[in-house]
């Protein structure tokens, strides 16, 4: 059975990560991805090349897709952008707007060509607003956002970013390719007598896509939470004009904040052999991580001041206490334990075991594809599952690969082609 976007054609413009997650997952759901690409390539092919235009972080977004190359700013783009936007369904970018107007891949020019468009653009910050001409990759936006302040954690007086995974633009192409499946059915609704309903522009942003996945810290109550804001705020800009060291002005900041001292429920414990971790995020787990352990914590008990030193110097001396008491037994031993009394727990890996994980293996997490120059290449697989449309994890595209059949596809003859080589157009 085909995917469910079957018969969708789709057209790419970007580099980088989230926009191209988004082309990546809709070809996975079965959708035509033709990858446009500078005669060079998308300079994320560079990154960790393995091959002289072939790079690990290329693979890792990029699967499923037909790469054609481009140069955009010869006169004789234009024609081959328009019949390209003629048979399109989507066209998703990355371009800043004056960039893409500049080289005739904006919503207004593709738009015109084709009213039935939809037209799925990726920024950092939005195209309103003071930060709006700023370019944005996710460190930035993890800063930009409050997600670094968030995490709390300060190396050398310098805040840590989340390095193991760019989440705000993975986050950001799952947000795109979900903005293009709505649009795809509002459009469907819209068709009248066999005649493609309206397209429309999308826009999602790392920014935007970073407050979500803030969750219940990105939420504000006005009648309870305004004036404690601001007292934060005016604490913040103070000590930031009087030039505090970040670490003092972290510490002044997350004390504003509180959390109950000497959290065992939900953290990572080193075992005889390694290492596990608990997550326990209600009452009824935490006590049967208790009753597993064998310790009682005193701040269950009725009436007792969550606030008070004597919580805090309880909540020090349970977290020794826990961290000895695992240090007892194997990782094993305790997996047994915890998983018969029903606490959430499991091992610390390494990425490196999960390629070929019996879990992984058990539901198609990890799945084989093939590189032209490369040969076989392992990767994770489709999101989701669909029992009757099911999704297909594609190859990966050399730099160029799909060029000519994609030009004859589009009803160009070989001497054209081969002209357009001879000039640098492709």
């Amino acid at each position: 059975m085909p995917g469910p976007l079957h018969g969708i054609n789709v057209v790419e413009f970007s580099t980088m990560i989230a926009t191209p997650t988004a082309g990546m997952l809709l070809a996975d759901m079965g959708a035509s991805v033709i990858k446009v690409e500078p005669p060079w390539g998308d300079l994320w092919r560079y990154a960790q090349a393995v091959l002289p235009t072939d790079g690990r972080p290329f693979m890792a977004y990029n699967r499923g897709k037909r790469s054609m190359t481009l140069d955009l700013t010869k006169p004789e783009a234009g024609d081959i952008v328009r019949r390209l936007t003629q048979q399109a369904d989507v066209v998703l970018a990355n371009n800043r707007p004056d960039v893409a107007g500049r080289l005739g891949i904006d919503y207004e020019t593709l738009s015109a060509i084709n009213p039935s468009i939809i037209y799925c653009e990726g920024s950092a910050f939005g195209h309103e607003g003071p930060d709006a001409y700023r370019p944005g990759y996710d460190i930035i936006i993890q800063a930009m956002s409050g997600i670094a302040t968030a995490e709390g954690k300060v190396v050398n007086g310098v805040p840590e970013h989340i390095v193991a995974s760019p989440l705000v633009d993975s986050a950001c192409g799952l947000a795109q390719a979900w903005a293009v499946c709505g649009a795809l059915f509002a459009r469907e609704r819209d068709t009248n007598a066999g005649e493609k309903g309206p397209g429309q522009k999308l826009e999602a942003s790392l920014l935007g896509t970073s407050l979500l996945m803030l969750g219940m810290r990105f939420v504000r109550i006005d009648n309870l939470d305004l004036d404690p804001h601001r007292q934060v705020l005016e604490s913040v800009d103070a000590m930031r004009s009087a030039g505090t060291p970040y670490p003092d002005l972290l510490e002044v900041y997350q004390a504003q904040h509180f959390q109950s001292p000497g959290n065992i429920y939900y953290r990572f414990f080193q075992t005889a052999d390694g290492m596990l971790v608990v997550g326990c995020l209600n009452a009824a787990l935490r006590l049967k991580l208790l009753d597993v352990i064998g310790l009682h914590d005193i701040r269950f008990d009725d009436g007792y001041d969550q606030r008070s030193q004597e919580a805090a110097d309880f909540g020090a001396q349970l977290m020794i206490d826990a961290e000895a008491i695992f240090r007892n037994k194997t990782n094993t031993e305790w997996l047994d334990l915890l998983d018969a009394a029903g606490v959430p727990a499991g091992p610390v890996r390494f990425v490196e075991e999960l390629f070929d994980h019996p879990q992984v293996e058990a539901n198609n997490f990890a799945v084989d594809v093939n590189h032209r120059d490369l040969g076989n290449v392992r990767m994770a697989g489709p999101l989701v599952s669909f029992s009757d449309t099911p999704l297909r994890a594609g190859d990966l595209p050399a730099l160029g690969e799909h060029t000519d059949a994609v030009l004859t596809d589009l009803g160009y003859p070989p001497q054209t082609i081969a002209q357009w080589r001879e000039s640098a157009v492709l």
